[in-house]
C-alpha cells in the first residue's frame, strides 16, 4: 500500500507476537498499514490471529519483536498515562455489541463521553443525541440493551464507539449474527461514518461480500502472515488460490478441510489409502 508518513495513522512493522516465549507465534513478520481517512479490512480464517491485531493497536498486548506505531508513537514505549491518552483516541467496537446491560442506551453512549471529558450534562446530552440520531436511534435513547434488536444494540454500540469522534476506529467482527437488513445498514455506517469523520476504520471481519463493498484495502491473514493484500478489485481478479478459497468460500484448497494426520488408510487397516481416494467396498457374493 503507498503512503506517505503524514497519511499513516497506525501501522505494524515487522510484528512477531506469541502468548509465552517458546510458544507457537501467533504473528510472524507482519507489515501493515492504516492510512487516514480509509477504510482497511483485515481477514481470513477463524484464529489466524485477526483480533489481535487490534489487541495490539489498542496495548492489550505487546508484540514480541517488531514495532505498533499509532500517529508515530510506539505503542510498547508508552507509559500508563501514555497509553490512556492513545486509547482516548480509539473508538472500539466489540463483537456482538458489548453493551452494558444494566444502563440505557443513552447511558451506554454517553459512558466514554463521561469518563474522558469534563463536558457538561447538557453538552453531553447534545452529543449522546447526534449520534444515536446518526444511527438512527435517537428515539430509542430510554430504552435498555435487553429491549432492542441484536442489529440495533449493534448500532448502539457503534454510536458508542465514535462519542468522542477518534481518528482510529476498530472494528471487531462487525458483521457476525445480524440478519442481512441489519448488515446492510452496519456496514453503511461504517462507510459514511468514516467519510464523516475523516477517521480511519479497521474492520477485522469474515464478511466477503459486504466488506469489498466499503473497504479501500484489505488484508488476508493466514497461519499469522500476511497471504494476500490490495483492493478489493485486485483481490477479486486475483489467481491466488488462498484467495480464490476465501472470498468464494470454497470448502477446500490451501486452507484443508480435513486437519492434518495419518491417512486414512492406516485407521482403517487398509494400506496406506490417501485421504482423498473412497475406500472401495468388499462385494458381498
Amino acid at each position: 500500500m503507498e503512503s506517505t508518513s503524514a497519511d499513516i495513522i497506525a501501522s505494524l512493522n515487522q510484528v512477531e507476537f506469541s502468548y509465552a516465549p517458546g510458544e507457537r507465534k501467533i504473528l510472524s513478520g507482519l507489515e501493515m498499514e492504516f492510512r487516514r481517512g480509509k477504510v482497511t479490512a483485515v481477514m481470513g480464517g477463524s484464529g489466524c490471529g485477526k483480533t489481535t491485531i487490534l489487541r495490539l493497536l489498542g496495548g492489550q498486548v505487546l508484540a514480541t519483536s517488531g514495532q505498533v506505531k499509532f500517529e508515530d508513537q510506539d505503542i510498547s514505549r508508552l507509559d500508563h498515562e501514555g497509553l490512556i491518552a492513545a486509547r482516548r483516541k480509539m473508538g472500539m467496537l466489540f463483537q456482538f455489541g458489548a453493551l452494558f446491560t444494566d444502563i440505557s442506551v443513552f447511558e451506554n453512549v454517553a459512558f466514554p463521553l463521561r469518563e474522558h471529558t469534563n463536558l457538561d450534562e447538557e453538552m453531553i446530552r447534545d452529543l449522546v443525541m447526534m449520534k444515536l440520531n446518526a444511527v438512527g436511534l435517537r428515539n430509542a435513547r430510554d430504552l435498555m440493551p435487553s429491549q432492542i434488536s441484536g442489529g440495533m444494540a449493534r448500532r448502539v454500540a457503534f454510536a458508542r464507539a465514535v462519542a468522542l469522534d477518534p481518528p482510529l476506529i476498530m472494528y471487531d467482527e462487525p458483521f457476525a449474527g445480524l440478519d442481512p437488513i441489519a448488515l446492510g445498514v452496519t456496514a453503511h455506517l461504517i462507510k459514511d461514518m468514516n467519510s464523516a469523520l475523516g477517521a480511519t476504520s479497521i474492520l477485522v471481519t469474515h464478511d466477503v461480500p459486504e466488506t469489498f463493498g466499503i473497504a479501500d484495502y484489505v488484508y488476508f491473514i493466514a497461519d499469522g502472515k500476511i497471504a494476500a493484500q490490495g483492493t478489493p478489485e485486485t483481490l477479486r481478479a486475483s489467481t491466488d488460490p488462498f484467495v480464490q478459497q476465501f472470498i468464494h468460500a470454497q470448502p477446500d484448497g490451501p486452507v484443508p478441510f480435513h486437519y492434518p494426520g495419518i491417512e486414512i488408510g492406516q485407521d482403517f487397516g487398509l494400506d496406506s489409502q490417501p485421504i482423498s481416494q473412497p475406500i472401495q467396498q468388499n462385494k458381498v457374493s
